[in-house]
């Protein structure tokens, strides 16, 4: 049976929840932002990833009898409110911008609308999901940019930190670009080819390197790709390999694959065994190579002119292993009216990175209808239309003197309306169609952002209206000396 993981969830989100219940707030429309403050490894953007899985999160929702005999027995809660959940029924709008489209700091990834009770139960998930595999998507295009048109797969099953880690990394990994998985559930489930040659153990179990070769050939005559490195890459296993290749694999109307290799000066081996190959006449025999691969070596391997073919990433990929943590967090930003007004809410602190953008909003993006490339984001109030047809200023919201007028551009609204009422009404495209997405609006980006080192900062800029009211909270709220 599917896990229920409704109590996935914070004590303080129940223990807030319990006291709106009881409180003249408990009927009050919020307004909740998930956005994050800083991209991944200092990049110049990150990759949207996660939706999937919070609107599968948000359909499921529902308190059991055994979850509300735990709540009961820690003695924090009301009946009625524990009554309330037994019956617990989402009922909230949401947006969010699609998976695969690149995302910047401070704009709303995902918006929620709706009773403040349920509005508060929804934080952990919202963050633990979108957090984790934008973190994993984002880290995957790095390494596929870095691959500069060479195949990318996800190998990095036995390295995650859990099992749902490893299946929703690879469809992280997928939506960022990469070709394949090494994980067979997440293949199956994600529609995918699962990807894989064999251990260093197949190869020990045999009598030796030849016999362990011949066997695998004779079983996969069609698909035999060879790990070479056990011993010795340049003495033993390429030279294996090929005597293999002659005998068995052309013999039986085939092709070789290729050849793994996982260990060694990798570039150096890459030179050698391309030229023995070719020399053997198998210059269509690819070379793929792992070996705690990230974005930093695939690069220098390629200046240095590394002959390969594909790359298998497995740690540095699934766990994202040089920045652990997205960022991502989820703020108050309004309240709704009984009359249907809405009054923005920001919260101010000394860290000027912590102060939020107030109030219901919409995110656009800025293409230029000449080249098609991405010029800015622009946040603007929920009702606000920026009209394309005229030109448009905009200006740094922290530098108001920095301003630019943009002509001949189309002006996108970027986020879906996922949940009407409670009801989903978006469906989320297949895995494969979000990576092709993906790759889509990634070229719509400069080459400047997409630098690994000291990337240009990209626009994300304020309406005036948007930047008046945040303004004029901070004013309200500021307390003089």
């Amino acid at each position: 049976m599917k896990e229920n993981l409704t109590m996935l969830m914070d004590l303080y989100e129940l223990t807030m929840a319990n006291g709106i219940y009881y409180s003249d707030q408990r009927d009050v429309i919020c307004y909740f932002d998930m956005f994050f403050r800083r991209v991944p490894d200092d990049g110049g953007f990150a990759i949207m990833a996660g939706l999937s899985k919070l609107i599968e999160y948000c359909n499921e929702l529902e308190f059991t009898k055994e979850d509300i005999d735990y709540l009961r027995s820690l003695g924090l809660f009301g009946e009625e409110f524990l009554q309330y959940l037994a019956s617990f029924k989402f009922s909230c709008d949401v947006w969010a911008i699609p998976e695969g489209t690149p995302i910047f700091p401070k704009e709303p990834i995902v918006t929620v609308r709706g009773p403040a009770i349920e509005a508060f139960l929804v934080e952990t998930m919202i963050l633990l999901t979108i957090n984790h595999q934008s973190l994993i998507a984002t880290k995957a295009n790095r390494i596929v940019r870095a691959a500069n048109g060479k195949a990318v797969l996800e190998f990095g099953a036995r390295r995650a930190h859990s099992y749902d880690a490893a299946i929703l990394g690879a469809r992280s990994a997928i939506i960022g670009g990469c070709i394949g998985t090494s994980c067979v559930k997440a293949a199956k489930d994600f529609g995918v080819k699962p990807s894989g040659t064999m251990a260093h153990s197949w190869v020990q179990l045999y009598k030796d390197e030849y016999t362990a070769f011949k066997t695998y050939a004779e079983r996969y005559p069609d698909s035999c790709m060879l790990l070479v490195d056990t011993y010795n890459v340049l003495k033993s296993g390429i030279p294996n390999a090929i005597r293999v290749f002659n005998e068995v694999v052309v013999p039986k109307g085939f092709r070789p694959l290729g050849v793994r290799i996982d260990s060694g000066d990798i570039t150096y081996l890459t030179k050698k065994v391309r030229k023995m190959l070719d020399d053997a006449g198998f210059p269509d025999c690819k070379i793929c190579v792992s070996n705690s691969l990230d974005e930093y070596l695939i690069r220098d391997m390629l200046v240095q002119g590394a002959a390969v073919d594909s790359f298998g990433v497995g740690e540095r990929l699934i766990t994202a292993s040089s920045e652990a943590v997205f960022g991502g967090v989820y703020k108050l930003v309004a309240v709704g009216t009984p009359e249907g007004n809405i009054i923005p809410k920001i919260k101010i602190s000394e860290n000027i990175a912590k102060i939020t953008i107030p109030s219901f909003k919409k995110v656009w993006r800025l293409f230029d209808n000449e080249t098609g490339k991405a010029i800015a984001d622009v946040m603007t109030l929920q009702n606000e239309v920026i009209d394309d047809s005229a030109p448009y200023e905009i200006f740094d919201p922290e530098h108001t003197w920095k301003r630019k007028t943009v002509t001949n551009f189309t002006a996108v609204p970027l986020a879906k309306r996922i949940f009407d009422k409670g009801k989903c009404v978006y469906e989320c495209p297949s895995v494969l169609k979000s990576a092709e997405y993906c790759k889509q609006q990634v070229e719509t980006l400069w080459d400047e952002v997409k630098r690994f080192e000291k990337p240009h900062t990209y626009y994300v800029d304020l309406s005036k209206s948007l930047w008046n009211e945040r303004a004029h909270l901070l004013e309200k709220h500021s307390v003089k000396g």
